[in-house]
């Protein structure tokens, strides 16, 4: 058994945070797309949703905000993207370490698998209250204007919901609220994320050194494997961002499986979906930036 030297967590710390600035950069405006469809409530009887798909959400938020709006609720992950992927491509280079029989010898796909899942314990705690003052600035707007019950509240900014979720809803415990439905998200999503990479770069490498694949191979990588991660637990993610963006007071779900069953009862396995079409197109190309930034980084440190 071999632990990684503390070269190698350092250069997964600093890599692991260009690559996340990357993603961030790339992807937020179609989050916050997904936020407003996850999150929108079901409307009066004969009344249409507020907004009808992707591309209406868009213009409304274009109309309403500005592009500003696009990138509601950046500042938090702004804030934790960087420390978010440090610690997943940490951990995961920490475990790798566990799991080689020798220094450098290569991995295989279901180890990998088994990283991403290590990893993706290690994150859930991170992204969790990051996550709720995320959805809750980027669904303000949607909530608001439906005239839900004690949604209407305007936040300032991220400190402001911080502020506020410590103050009236139960304290450090109301901002991990949503934390079963974000593990039960970022482990199998990290297992198949990483597994994916993996076995994705083995096959374009054709049984060489994937250490020597080019740019446009690790995008193409990194690309398709943000997209098996969504594929595999979008559901889940439906599911943690109405918890999190629920009333405190008079809440509409006693907890995740609640929920779960709500929205299948209500909207069906469409309602499961909502928000799929932006998630994807924000993962592909998202997900190949910070993959090309994580390993170029990597191999510029040495």
């Amino acid at each position: 058994m071999n632990s990684a030297p503390m070269g190698d967590v350092a250069k997964d710390l600093a890599a692991g945070t260009v690559g996340g600035a990357a993603q961030l950069i790339c992807g937020h405006p179609f989050d916050t797309i997904k936020v407003k469809l996850q999150s929108q409530p079901a409307p009066l009887p004969g009344q249409p949703l507020k907004y009808a798909g992707a591309m209406d959400a868009v213009r409304q938020t274009l109309a309403a905000e500005g592009p500003r709006g696009l990138y509601k609720g950046m500042g938090a992950p702004l804030a934790t993207v960087a420390a978010f992927n440090a610690v997943l491509f940490s951990v995961r280079g920490q475990m790798e370490a566990l799991l080689r029989s020798e220094p450098g010898a290569p991995l295989t796909v279901n180890q990998q698998i088994v990283c991403g899942a290590g990893a993706g314990v290690a994150v859930s705690i991170l992204a969790c209250p990051t996550e709720l003052i995320k959805c809750r600035l980027q669904a303000q707007s949607a909530l608001a204007d439906s005239g839900s019950a004690g949604v209407a509240v305007k936040y300032g900014g991220p400190m402001d919901v911080a502020r506020r979720v410590l103050r009236s809803e139960g304290g450090v415990k109301g901002l991990f609220k949503g934390l079963v439905p974000t593990m039960a998200r970022e482990v199998p999503g990290n297992a198949a994320m990483f597994g994916v990479y993996e076995a994705l770069k083995q096959y374009l490498a054709g049984g060489q050194d994937t250490s020597k694949l080019g740019r446009g191979s690790l995008m193409l990588a990194g690309g398709l494997a943000g997209g098996a991660f969504w594929l595999s637990v979008y559901p889940t993610d439906v599911v943690k961002s109405v918890i999190q963006v629920d009333d405190f007071k008079n809440p509409k779900y006693s907890g995740s499986i609640d929920a779960f069953r709500k929205i299948l009862a209500s909207e069906g396995v469409k309602g499961l979906y909502k928000g799929f079409g932006p998630a994807m197109a924000r993962s592909v190309p998202a997900n190949a930036a910070c993959f090309l930034a994580y390993e170029v980084t990597r191999s510029s440190l040495g």
